[in-house]
């Protein structure tokens, strides 16, 4: 059996296989190797011992990479459909309508863990003409950067986001040392919300990634966050929400039951106090 590094894409034995992983580092101990792990569809970190996990074949890893593709493609078919959308220019729709009115979508700012979600982040919020600005931020670093970032875009939607896991399953939910990442979507939101208080730009914020500390997410000033359930997350979670919060006009508020139906696991993964939408319709 090949030696397992970094970079090769694996599943736990232990687990049933049921998450393909990428292997991120790994880390040797006086007893044993462990390897870090992310998730290649889903937003989640973990550990795993060496032996415990397998190579994926190259099949499995094509045809999930391919179901993420068409989900992708088919929620972008959807959205473009349903508000009947024709042309646009980047963060300005103009819908068939009798009245001719511009509507100007609101301005993303999106920090992402991941190199690749963050690619593909970019690409989904480019194909449906959205005004998005996405930059690869380790999450430890977010916290550091968020507020220099937002003085430079001034954006109307945070997305803070990137992997995230328990470190005891089912145990300790209210110890923000129990969470791989959670503290720094914390910190990232308290900082952006010093931002917000000194321009006075009602900032929606999105944070959090699979099984993030939801409550105290939500406490440090986030409209929006994962997971409620401390369950995994769609990679397409996050970009659902900015999304539905960049095309509502500012004066119609949303609540988390006007976007459950279009997440994977609905209020179970993402929940919040809602927020007003950001678009601008000009005559």
């Amino acid at each position: 059996m090949r030696k397992i590094k970094k970079g090769d894409i694996v599943a736990r034995k232990s687990y049933g296989k049921d998450i393909i992983f990428v292997v991120k580092n790994i880390i040797t101990t006086e007893k044993e190797k462990i390897a870090i792990l992310k998730g290649m569809v889903e937003r989640i970190e973990a550990d795993s011992k060496i032996d415990d996990l397998e190579i994926v074949d190259k099949q499995i890893i094509n045809e999930r990479l391919e179901t993420l593709h068409h989900k992708m493609n088919n929620k972008i078919i959807q959205n473009k459909e349903s508000r009947g959308e024709s042309e646009y220019k980047i963060g300005i729709v103009t819908p068939n309508y009798k009245n001719k009115e511009k509507m100007i979508t609101g301005k993303i700012l999106h920090l992402d863990g991941d190199k690749k979600y963050s690619q593909k982040s970019y690409a989904y919020y480019k194909k449906l003409g959205l005004n998005a600005i996405v930059r690869n931020i380790p999450e430890y670093k977010q916290p550091r950067v968020v507020y220099p970032l937002l003085q430079m875009y001034h954006p109307d939607i945070l997305v803070v986001t990137g992997h995230d896991g328990m470190l005891k399953r089912g145990t300790d939910y209210h110890n923000i040392y129990n969470y791989r990442n959670s503290r720094y979507f914390i910190q990232t939101v308290k900082e952006a919300r010093k931002y917000d208080k000194e321009t006075n730009s009602h900032l929606v914020i999105f944070a959090g990634a699979c099984q993030s500390y939801f409550e105290a997410i939500i406490s440090a000033g986030a409209n929006f966050a994962s997971s409620p359930a401390r369950i995994l997350i769609d990679f397409l979670d996050p970009l659902v929400i900015a999304e539905k919060i960049a095309f509502t006009e500012n004066y119609k508020y949303i609540t988390i039951d006007d976007i459950a139906r279009e997440l994977r696991d609905g209020k179970k993964g993402v929940n919040g106090i809602g927020a007003n939408g950001k678009m601008i319709v000009e005559p």
